[in-house]
C-alpha cells in the first residue's frame, strides 16, 4: 500500500515532553519520541484528530540500532527523505500497535486494516 503521510519536524509545549516530534498527515497526526540511554529511538505518544493523545506505557518497544541511527539521521535534515523516514516511523508504529488505539491507527492508514 502506498501512503503519502508528509513527515514535518515540529515543536509542542512544555508540558508534552519528548526529545523529537513529527506530524503528518497536514497536522491530523502528531508523534513524540523519545531518545532511550541505550541510544534507540522509542514512541511516547501519538495524538490523532478526533481521537485524543494515546500515551503509551513503559511496555513501548523501541527501534532496534540500525532504525534508530537511520531515525536520527532523517531527524537531522532539513528536508526527510520521505519514503525512509515513513517506513521508520511505520515499523515504530507497527512494533507498538498493541499499545496505541487500532481505530485511530486504521482510520489514519498507519497500520494496514485488520
Amino acid at each position: 500500500m502506498n501512503r503519502e503521510f508528509d513527515f514535518f519536524k515540529t515543536t509542542m509545549p512544555d508540558s508534552r515532553k519528548a526529545d523529537y516530534y513529527l506530524g503528518c498527515l497536514d497536522g491530523s497526526v502528531f508523534i513524540d519520541f523519545n531518545f532511550t540511554t541505550d541510544n534507540l529511538i522509542n514512541l511516547c505518544r501519538i495524538s490523532f484528530d478526533g481521537y485524543g493523545c494515546c500515551n503509551l506505557d513503559s511496555n513501548v518497544k523501541c527501534l532496534d540500532e540500525k532504525l534508530s541511527k537511520d531515525f536520527i539521521e532523517q531527524i537531522n535534515k532539513d528536508n526527510f527523505d520521505q519514503e525512509k523516514i515513513t517506513k521508520i516511523v511505520l515499523e515504530l508504529i507497527q512494533l507498538n500497535k498493541d499499545n496505541i488505539w487500532t481505530d485511530a491507527l486504521e482510520e489514519y492508514n498507519l497500520i494496514d486494516k485488520q
